[in-house]
């Protein structure tokens, strides 16, 4: 999963495995949509 710092984006787009999100199994993957609503610079992490 991908932690985001400063985007406003639904909870299901930030992982937190087994809170907001199911974890990936591994040889799986997941594809994160959200639309971007403010213009910056960022933070994330896994």
């Amino acid at each position: 999963t991908v932690h985001w710092h400063g985007i406003v984006l639904p909870n299901g787009m930030d992982g937190v495995a087994g809170l907001n999100q199911r974890a990936i199994p591994v040889g799986e993957t997941f594809v994160y949509e959200f639309t971007l609503r403010y213009p910056g610079t960022f933070w994330y992490h896994s």
